[in-house]
């Protein structure tokens, strides 16, 4: 048995799924709680300053994606969430031994994912508030390689909701893994997979 690997291994996988699989719950709880308070206290289009014109609560129904693109109708994003569920269910039961930051990122991503599809069956849109104005954005249109970047310009960030922030966070928490802890070397001197074999493009 590994040094790596406790006493009573064969409970390891099983303790690890319920500490992780409860941050997945957790994260969907909060998101779909704070949307209910959103929609029983606001009507669409209304805002609440909470810290000046800096910080308000928004209620906007977004039937784009994560922080309000828009790359296709809600069709499309329904399926992106479904499959995006379904990648990342994979990927974390395919991780073996203890990488907490993968195993937590890909909870936080789950949880977020699986908050704003239940918004598409629920209203057919995603329920976002949260409004803040971080700075100005202003991109020029650029032509990149064969594609013709169209320019942007904010004048606030885009009203997003806690399952965005969970997404967000969860992959920050991914590429610091893949960046910075990927690859250590195990009792018997190989390198460990953070997904048990499998090499994310």
């Amino acid at each position: 048995m590994s040094e790596l690997e406790p006493t009573g291994s064969a409970e390891f996988p099983r303790v690890f799924l319920r500490r992780f699989l409860i941050v997945t719950l957790l994260s969907i709880l909060a998101d779909q709680i704070s949307k209910t308070l959103v929609t029983v206290s606001l009507l669409p289009g209304e805002s609440i300053p909470v810290l000046g014109d800096f910080f308000r609560i928004t209620f906007v129904l977004n039937p784009g994606g994560v922080f309000g693109t828009r790359l296709g109708n809600q069709n499309f994003y329904t399926l992106i969430s479904i499959l995006a569920i379904g990648v990342t269910l994979w990927f974390f039961f395919k991780i073996k031994g203890r990488e907490n930051i993968l195993r937590l990122g890909l909870c936080l991503v789950l949880g977020g994912a699986i908050g704003n599809l239940i918004d598409r069956f629920r209203f057919g849109q995603v329920v976002d508030f949260l409004d803040f104005d971080f700075f100005n954005l202003n991109l020029p249109p650029k032509d990149i390689l064969f594609f013709r970047f169209p320019g942007v310009s904010l004048d606030r960030w885009p009203v997003f909701n806690l399952a965005d922030s969970f997404v967000l966070i969860g992959m920050v928490l991914v590429i610091i893994h893949l960046l910075f802890i990927q690859e250590r070397p195990s009792a018997e001197g190989e390198t460990s997979s953070p997904l048990g074999g499998c090499v994310i493009l």
